[in-house]
């Protein structure tokens, strides 16, 4: 076996250079099924974007809009697609390691950028997983052991989040040590998440078979784009707004949308996030593929990451959409018995969303001199239609989105289920975020990845082991404000390799030319204008003209240093014969 520095198997890369030349020869079919049994890195991408943000937005797109939004995920993902095939591309072409070649041959600021912000949203993303992972085990798993009346008391959730850390450190550490068991532990990581996609699948066929049915012809239409859901809640809202008093029907419209945005922001943003970007050139690297391993890679993405997502993403929609969605948590409205009554988050909801009515009728300050029975009472008076929009957007919990299985499995064996696969989602979501961690620590310090310097890059992401103590709504919500964050930082690692792609002084004669790079610019320009939009909604529903300034600021300083650092000139790009 030859070896190369980065432990690279390269007889073995040779073998597989030589089954896809051969197969090429062999025609589509053959070449088809080399790359099948050659896939890789695309499946990689796949276990951290099928990870609790994934799930969460995939559930509340379902709980929040119905079937309306069924459109979004999917265009996500081909957007997504189209510029990590072009980040592949330009890696395979070139063989030089990205950060390196963007500060060199197109601009510091985009390179410095891209890496300083991917570690912003590994951070932020270990946040929401940790919190999920930690809510299956006390709500779905082992509540009798790890919650709040459990085994450990008021210690449960600081034992069940410390444990999740543990598992996760031990495997990071050793992920790169060819033992047996770390890929026995990799395999069912992918069994625990293969269960929930398939338990969903199985509620679909069987909803479909009900007395009731799936509106399929709904499911279908909610794959057509509709703009309006950006600013305007679901059509099948209307017959329950028509019911409410005329003056309170914006206020509303108003929390639904917001809602409503942060979803689909979110959703956009967990398809393919800039920590993704990042992976993705350093996994095909390491493998040793090069020039001649671009369609398997564009093969890899289009399988191995796009249609897991959209199976998964798809069925969640759907089951949550049937089970959730326009329906008010049972017990909060209406004369329901005491085995009807809600869990005390689901209350603590509504009595929130009630409250935010309250507060639309007779003022902030009015509001505050209230004592807590007067608002108890105000609440109460408030008319019928208003309680039932109350409850209809109640934040739901890993226990309550649990029960759209309950139709395949039964209540009891839905939470072992759906928390079996949540846990596996998390953890694997946490490993991946820590591993991209210690690539990018190590390219910030220009070594070679491996060492102590990548371990200790990879504990960073530790610190969303806080996320569980900290946020006190329901844990799969917080996966929608990290994701607005996320999706604040796309457009760097877009805009990046767009100008990466058109970059003679890296790409030489591998740049593609004719109808191919007018195809290419096309492509890119509308993933990347897309990210751009999506950036600047979020940074103005949460920062208004700050947001904005910061966005042309980092612009503007692109521009300076472009402008006063010369790049790289011809000739002195390393290209692969």
């Amino acid at each position: 076996m030859n070896m190369s520095n980065d432990g690279t198997d390269t007889s073995g890369v040779e073998c597989d250079r030589q089954l896809i030349l051969s197969a090429k020869s062999g025609g589509r079919l053959a070449t088809l099924g080399v790359y099948t049994k050659l896939s890789g890195p695309g499946w990689l991408q796949s276990a951290i974007t099928l990870g609790g943000g994934s799930l969460s937005s995939s559930l509340y797109l379902g709980v929040l809009a119905g079937f309306s939004l069924m459109w979004l995920q999917p265009l996500a993902m081909i957007l997504g697609v189209i510029m990590l095939s072009a980040i592949g591309y330009v890696t395979l072409s070139t063989g030089e390691r990205p950060f390196r070649a963007i500060n060199q041959h197109v601009n510091p600021v985009l390179g410095w950028g891209w890496a300083l912000a991917t570690m912003a949203a590994n951070l932020v993303w270990s946040l929401p997983q940790f919190s999920l992972g930690t809510a299956a085990l006390q709500q779905n798993l082992l509540p009798g052991v790890f919650g709040a009346q459990g085994l450990f008391g008021g210690a449960g959730k600081l034992m069940a989040c410390g444990g999740i850390l543990a598992v996760c450190i031990v495997i990071v550490w050793f992920y790169d040590s060819g033992r047996k068991g770390i890929f026995v532990f990799e395999t069912l990581l992918k069994i625990m998440v293969g269960i929930i996609i398939v338990c969903f699948f199985g509620v679909i066929v069987k909803m479909s078979f009900s007395k009731a049915g799936l509106p399929w012809g709904s499911v279908l239409a909610g794959l057509v784009p509709d703009v309006r859901m950006l600013w305007s809640p679901a059509k099948t809202f209307d017959p329950f707004l028509a019911d409410v008093a005329p003056r309170f029907q914006d206020f509303w419209r108003g929390l639904i949308v917001g809602q409503q945005r942060d979803v689909i922001i979110s959703a956009a943003a967990t398809a393919v996030g800039i920590n993704m970007t990042f992976l993705l050139p350093y996994s095909m690297l390491r493998r040793g593929w090069d020039k001649d391993f671009r369609g398997l890679a564009v093969f890899d993405l289009s399988t191995g990451l796009f249609v897991p997502f959209i199976l998964a993403t798809g069925c969640v929609v759907i089951a949550s959409a049937a089970q959730f969605h326009t329906q008010p948590v049972p017990g909060l409205v209406g004369n329901e018995t005491a085995v009807d009554q809600p869990a005390p988050k689901l209350v603590a909801g509504y009595k929130n969303n009630a409250t935010n009515r309250v507060k639309s009728e007779i003022g902030a300050e009015a509001l505050a001199a209230l004592s807590a029975g007067e608002l108890a009472a105000r609440i109460d008076a408030l008319p019928e239609p208003d309680k039932k929009m109350a409850a209809m957007l109640v934040k739901r919990d890993n226990f309550d989105l649990a029960q759209s299985l309950s139709p395949l499995t039964g209540d009891v064996v839905a939470q072992y289920v759906f928390g079996i696969g949540v846990i596996g989602m998390a953890v694997s979501s946490i490993i991946i975020l820590m591993l991209i961690n210690g690539f990018v620590i190590c390219e910030i310090l220009g070594l070679e990845p491996g060492g102590w310097p990548h371990r200790l890059g990879t504990l960073m992401p530790a610190v969303g082991a806080l996320g569980p103590f900290f946020w006190k709504q329901a844990a799969p919500w917080l996966a929608m404000p990290t994701s607005v964050f996320g999706m604040m930082l796309i457009p760097i690692a877009y805009f990046t390799f767009f100008l990466v792609m058109n970059q003679r002084t890296l790409l030489g004669d591998h740049m593609p030319k004719g109808g191919r790079r007018v195809l290419w610019n096309v492509l890119m320009t509308v993933a990347a204008g897309l990210a751009a939009f999506g950036s600047l909604w979020s940074l103005w529903s949460k920062l208004a003209w700050k947001g904005i300034a910061i966005f042309v600021g980092f612009i503007v300083l692109a521009l300076i240093v472009h402008v006063v650092f010369p790049r790289k000139p011809v000739g002195d790009t390393k290209t692969q014969a």
